[in-house]
């Protein structure tokens, strides 16, 4: 059993057995030698993991919401001081990306695009990316030097994390930089923290909230940072006590007024899928995420960018009745595991509280699970890891069998990290280009509906337009209420001069999804096209209503309007589009001309 007794700061402090005990690493001197160790292996991991993530830089493949935060988002497409400022005041309510906060993220895009301005080529974008994972490898070393004090073991299991699959998407995953940047500023503020533990410097502590600051404005996901700080607390830090509770006060005030931000700017912006309509669906969703994640940790095969939901989500359903034998055996032995040591119950709680956001308990997203949430919570079983690695490391005395272990451990590591760095290359060819990447995935999803959207993006920057509209219409077939196969299939067909079977599949659209912005955006495009210009002003009104601060629909109002003869009300919507967007060159012509032509009928009138 282990013993404790309280200091004189009043601190409990628990005397560990030897199987729990981690080398002391806050010495107030680190050696010059370790401290050169550490830069040189440091530069070989990131030399390592630049070869194998090399790839990434030739990757042309769009994903799911790669749109709205690149190729159709006109602030990153408009890099400026305005625009920055723009991502930074829309709190609650962000203009041209659907859902919550994360101002860092878009200006980081942003800035990519000034250096080419153009989005034909991804290169500029996964290049940051790159050098954000290059980095984070980095900081996950440093990260656990400075907790466990062994060089060589930080390096080997830093490079497990570096190599790893599930850090392919992330990195290839253009609006995936979120994940990188959120975890880039997480990383040092963990860093920042356990300097703060060990020395107490109040430099330390605010660098600690100002990285957390960051990180959330980042993605949100980063709010259970302060219970992550606990966790540190409670091992390896061994510091746990009323007083580091007090000290994460401030963290909590700003996780919390960031929780509130995330969920009304969801809200207001996307949905809030109810996975869990009904609370019985907890443990189901908690249970079968847990086990999927472990699963793709130790096992990344048949890694894809889009799992669908299993159904049914009940108990006689194989694949959720694994969730729960697998959660029920782990709780035990991690129960069982505090009677030798806090390892693993730590390193554990830190994966499952860092993953939490991301478990769909309040649904962000139409699906459960993805690799590129397990990228920060994974750092919590190297924890787990380096506890082993460093009894390993240090069982044996200075002697030939010391040396045998410990060219014994590296061996083994290195065999590890050569077979991530195979699953890694074999995963990073399927992000080639669009099409390649859904059609992989459709090989793994048949039937999701959502692939199909990505699949004939894919033929259409092939030129392959005739499959693509193909491809929508066998989508139809399998769901003919799929209302963004039918918004897109409509603007296809209209692109193709098919104009009156196009306003029959948007209008269909806007019946089986009323509040979607963009059906009846293109609707009141197809339907001035036709000459029905009521029609069309109504179905535009419906879509600023829904985008209130959507300029480009605004002055596509405004331009219908102005042809009925409404000159007030264009001039009203014309002057609206500006003042959300200044630099909309066509609106500010259009507001001119309907101003000199109310200035000609008003002359008109008075000469009558």
């Amino acid at each position: 059993m282990n013993s404790s007794h309280r200091n004189s700061k009043g601190i409990i402090q628990v005397k560990p057995e030897k199987l729990d005990s981690i080398p002391d690493s806050g010495q107030k001197h680190t050696p010059t030698s370790q401290i050169v160790l550490l830069g040189t292996l440091l530069l070989v991991v990131a030399g390592i993991v630049l070869v194998v993530h090399w790839p990434v830089l030739s990757a042309q493949a769009l994903a799911f919401d790669d749109g709205q935060y690149l190729t159709e988002n006109p602030l990153v497409q408009d890099p400026g001081w305005a625009s920055a400022g723009r991502f930074l005041s829309e709190v609650l309510e962000p203009s041209t990306v659907r859902g919550y906060y994360q101002p860092l993220t878009m200006i980081s895009l942003m800035a990519d695009y000034a250096i080419t301005r153009q989005t034909d080529d991804l290169l500029p974008y996964h290049r940051t990316n790159l050098c954000l994972h290059v980095m984070n490898t980095a900081l996950v070393i440093v990260l656990l030097y400075m907790l466990f004090g062994q060089v060589w073991i930080a390096v080997l299991a830093g490079l497990l994390f570096g190599l790893h699959p599930l850090t392919i998407e992330p990195t290839v995953w253009v609006s995936e930089r979120k994940t990188l940047l959120a975890t880039f500023f997480t990383l040092w503020c963990l860093i920042f923290y356990v300097r703060y533990s060990r020395n107490g410097s109040l430099t330390a502590y605010m660098a600690c909230m100002g990285t957390f600051v960051l990180a959330l404005m980042s993605k949100p996901t980063s709010t259970p940072l302060p219970l992550l700080l606990l966790v540190l607390d409670y091992w390896p830090l061994r510091r746990l006590s009323w007083r580091s509770l007090a000290e994460k006060i401030p963290f909590f005030l700003i996780c919390g007024i960031s929780a509130g931000i995330t969920v009304v700017s969801q809200a207001r912006t996307a949905v809030v899928v109810e996975h869990t309509k009904y609370p019985a669906l907890i443990p189901v969703i908690l249970t079968y995420n847990i086990r999927f994640y472990l699963n793709k940790i130790f096992w990344p095969v048949n890694l894809t960018a889009h799992y669908p939901i299993p159904k049914p989500l009940i108990l006689s359903n194989p694949v959720i009745s694994a969730g729960f034998i697998t959660s029920f055996v782990l709780i035990v032995v991690l129960f069982l595991s505090l009677r030798r040591t806090r390892a693993l119950m730590a390193g554990f709680l830190f994966f499952f509280l860092g993953i939490l956001p991301t478990m769909q308990i309040i649904g962000f997203s139409n699906v459960l699970v993805s690799n590129k949430h397990a990228y920060l919570p994974s750092v919590g079983l190297l924890l787990i890891l380096m506890w082993f690695l460093s009894r390993l490391w240090s069982a044996a005395s200075r002697t030939t069998r010391q040396v045998v272990r410990r060219v014994g451990t590296v061996i083994v590591v290195m065999i590890l990290a050569g077979g991530e760095a195979f699953a890694a290359r074999s995963y990073l060819a399927r992000w080639k280009d669009t099409l390649t990447l859904y059609r992989y995935m459709q090989t793994l999803a048949p039937n999701a509906p959502l692939l199909s959207i990505g699949l004939a993006r894919g033929l259409i920057e092939k030129g392959k337009t005739d499959e693509a509209i193909e491809a929508y219409r066998k989508e139809l077939r399998i769901n003919p209420n799929y209302y963004k196969a039918l918004n897109n299939l409509g603007n296809l067909l209209a692109q193709k001069g098919e104009v009156t079977e196009a306003i029959k599949y948007l209008n269909k659209a806007v019946q089986v999804k009323p509040n979607d912005f963009g059906s009846h955006f293109n609707l009141g495009i197809m339907l001035t096209k036709e000459g029905k210009f009521d029609l069309a002003i109504e179905h535009f009104r419906r879509a600023v209503r829904l985008q209130p601060q959507n300029a480009i629909a605004h002055f596509n109002l405004g331009s219908v309007l102005l042809q009925q003869g409404h000159i007030e009300e264009a001039i009203g919507e014309y002057q609206t589009a500006l003042k959300i967007d200044p630099l909309l060159e066509q609106a500010r012509r259009a507001l001119s001309a309907a101003l000199a032509k109310k200035r000609a009928e008003s002359l008109e009138k008075a000469v009558k």
